[in-house]
């Protein structure tokens, strides 16, 4: 049997009125996205939690702000997904063609309970 948890974000299946499901592998790219798009003080139950990659968007593109954003990513992945994946890799670049107003994060993590290479890449913008 394929495992299934709560899709992000959390909305009603029109089929079964149910909670609408994800794939596993599905649902650990939803919660990566969950954890770097969010900004730490929006979640009222977990002040800490989140990366607030949006934020970021308004300080000077440059090698720097990328060091940064690589660092932020890393630590806040590894404290809130430690049990569910270990990171590979985090790569932080200026968008397509270069442009400065855009972030791109490439992550590169293995699944613990699948053992098997995945990627999450998040445009923001």
């Amino acid at each position: 049997m394929r495992r299934t948890d709560c899709a992000f974000p959390f909305r009603i299946d029109p089929v079964s009125g149910q909670a609408a499901q994800s794939a596993y592998t599905r649902h650990v790219d939803e919660m990566i996205r969950q954890v770097l798009l969010t900004t730490p003080g929006e979640r009222i139950d977990l002040p800490e939690f989140g990366c607030g990659l949006r934020r970021l968007l308004f300080a000077p593109n440059n090698e720097t702000l990328r060091a940064t954003t690589q660092i932020l990513v890393q630590k806040n992945l590894t404290r809130w997904l430690a049990d569910q994946i270990v990171l590979r890799n985090v790569a932080v670049t200026a968008g397509a063609d270069d442009d400065e107003s855009q972030l791109q994060v490439r992550v590169e993590y293995t699944l613990l309970e699948t053992q098997s290479l995945q990627t999450t890449e998040i445009l923001v913008r």
